[in-house]
């Protein structure tokens, strides 16, 4: 494996979205259910998602392109959702904080 900027980006996304597990993981206890709660448990799926995802960043160069498309696009469509619903989530916190 190149040790290159790239691959160094690669392993410091990982790092990140391991963090972001951890602490939408960690978050989970402190929510009840209602609006929040089954979106928290969304966010925590398409976290786990993106986790897996950054973590084959190091074998893209090894994939076929048909394959590495693929998963580009997979990506992408989940990164679509998890902000659809993390804007949902801020919305409903929004609302129930103004009720």
């Amino acid at each position: 494996m190149q040790l290159d900027m790239i691959t160094i980006l690669g392993f410091g996304a990982v790092l990140i979205m391991l963090i972001n597990l951890f602490q939408v993981i960690s978050l989970k206890s402190q929510i009840t259910g209602g609006v929040v709660g089954k979106s928290w448990n969304v966010m925590i799926i398409l976290v786990v998602l993106f986790a897996a995802g950054y973590m084959i960043l190091p074998f893209l160069a090894t994939m076929p392109v048909e394959t590495l498309r693929s998963i580009v696009s997979l990506i992408l469509f989940f990164g679509a959702i998890y902000v659809l619903v993390t804007i949902r989530l801020i919305y409903g916190i929004i609302r129930e904080l103004s009720s």
